[in-house]
C-alpha cells in the first residue's frame, strides 16, 4: 500500500512564519504613513527589517526560510542597515512648515 504524502505545512519553516510577520509589520507601517503619521510608519518599516536581521542572525539557515537569500552576515547586515537607516531618517528630517 503506498501511503498518500503528507501535505505541506504553510509556512514550512520558523524563518518563513517570521517572514510572513516581517511582511505584515511592514503593512502596518506603509499604512501608518498613509494614514498620515508617517513617522511612526517608517520607524515600524524599519523595527521590521532589524526583527528580520535578528532572526536572520539566530535561526540556521535551513530553517531562515525566505529570509535566506544570501549567507547569514550579508543579509543581517543589509536588514539592519536598512532598518537603522530607515529610523534614523525618521527621527532625524525636521518638520516642514504646511
Amino acid at each position: 500500500m503506498a501511503s498518500e504524502p503528507e501535505p505541506q505545512r504553510l509556512p514550512s519553516t520558523v524563518g518563513g512564519l517570521i517572514y510572513l510577520a516581517v511582511l505584515v509589520a511592514t503593512g502596518v507601517g506603509i499604512g501608518l504613513c498613509w494614514g498620515g503619521d508617517w513617522r511612526l510608519g517608517v520607524k515600524w518599516v524599519g523595527a521590521a527589517m532589524i526583527a528580520g536581521a535578528v532572526a536572520r542572525l539566530v535561526l540556521r539557515r535551513k530553517d531562515a526560510g525566505m529570509l535566506a537569500v544570501r549567507n547569514r552576515a550579508v543579509d543581517a547586515g543589509i536588514l539592519s542597515g536598512v532598518g537603522a537607516t530607515l529610523i534614523f531618517l525618521s527621527e532625524s528630517i525636521p518638520n516642514q512648515p504646511l
